[in-house]
């Protein structure tokens, strides 16, 4: 189908498939921006056990697993929605950034599906689809706050509209979520670390380890995550623990307190640089799902002025159901892809208004100094 000859309508249905990682997923999302939208199916198949004795994902396993169960997940997704490939308008799929091999997987079979059945192709940066997720279940107005908090990454951005990114601050060494799990490895704790030291941090006495603060009270809104991770092991190796779960308490309100300081400073900055009555923080990204990080950022919100958007936690971690929403946007602006677009292992935002020049939308970030 040609790009861009789609007819308008009230609303769009999107078949999205996300393989980024070590989650193979399909899901089937109706309505129009800005939304709420409604998911009529979303299948996500777990790698965890196949990964964990490796102690992270293995990225040889993860596309072969895709490989294996992507056709099948597809079909369930088409089934459980009721809605034949027919009525679908268009099909969107992760393009990037994540593992190269699964992403070639998922975009490969979107492009088959999507030339077998002349529907249009979306390709999707993952990171906007996390985004504007908060969008699909709630309905946020634009211009918002951007908490990203991942395995990958750690990013404060103003999200202005569809493609358009204002960064506040992003991490100078590792995303949080990586912490999680090098601080999970130190303690014994067994992949994926978030949910393993969320769950023994609750046995344990935050207040125990004065562990350090990275960043904390700097103007700009960068964060830092390597310090509090040899701190960590420092801590494990002394051989003074008898409790355990103490340090993961203090580990895991170390990164709170920054995660929270640094999130203040952006909220402030936006508040001087848009005008607007309605102002919202969005936290999306698998460290999302933490709930005391929930707690903590929606006292920040209520001190601050701002409304939250946190994602229900399933659709905090990857899903397709996000990537079908982003299709829905980009169908919204008649902005697809050809079959020519490539995968891309690496695809930060400020670049994602083109995978070698194969995009045919358009995405600008400013960097905020």
């Amino acid at each position: 189908m040609n790009p861009g000859t789609i007819a308008r309508q009230r609303a769009f249905t999107v078949l999205g498939i996300e393989t980024s990682c070590d989650e193979t997923a399909a899901a089937v999302v109706r309505g129009s921006a800005p939304g709420p939208g409604q998911i009529l199916s979303n299948i996500i198949s777990s790698q965890v056990e196949e990964h964990r004795p490796y102690g992270g994902v293995v990225p040889e396993i993860a596309a072969r697993s895709h490989v294996e169960t992507l056709d099948a997940i597809i079909d369930r997704a088409l089934r459980e929605s009721r809605v034949a490939l027919s009525q679908i308008d268009a099909v969107a799929a992760t393009a990037g950034p994540g593992l190269i091999g699964g992403v070639m997987v998922g975009l490969t079979m979107a492009k088959a599906v999507a030339m077998a059945a002349d529907k249009p192709l979306i390709g999707i940066n993952h990171l906007e689809a996390h985004a504007l997720t908060a969008r699909l279940t709630e309905g946020v107005a634009f211009p918002f706050v951007l908490l990203l908090v991942s395995g990958g990454h750690c990013q404060l951005l103003a999200v202005e509209a569809v493609g358009r990114f204002r960064l506040y601050g992003t991490t100078i060494d590792d995303a949080v979520g990586e912490a999680f799990d090098k601080a999970a490895r130190l303690l014994g704790l067994p992949y994926p670390g978030g949910p393993a030291i969320e769950e023994f941090a609750r046995l344990g006495n935050a207040k125990r380890f004065a562990l350090p603060r990275p960043m904390l009270g700097r103007d700009n809104a960068d964060f830092s995550f390597a310090g509090l991770k040899t701190a960590v092991r420092q801590a494990a190796g002394a051989g003074e623990i008898d409790n355990p779960a103490d340090l993961a308490a203090s580990f895991q309100q170390a990164v709170i307190d920054v995660l929270t300081d640094r999130t203040r400073v952006a909220l402030r900055r936006f508040r001087t640089d848009f005008e607007t009555p309605r102002r919202a923080l969005v936290v999306a990204g698998g460290v999302a799902a933490n709930a005391a990080l929930r707690s903590a950022l929606t006292a920040l919100c209520t001190e601050e002025n701002f409304a939250i958007a946190i994602p229900a936690p399933r659709l905090c971690t990857d899903n397709a159901a996000m990537v079908a929403w982003a299709g829905i946007e980009r169908c919204e602006t008649e902005t697809f892809d050809t079959l020519s677009l490539a995968p891309r292992a690496r695809w930060p935002l400020q670049d994602a208004g083109g995978a070698a020049g194969q995009v045919l939308n358009n995405m600008q970030i400013v960097q905020q100094k």
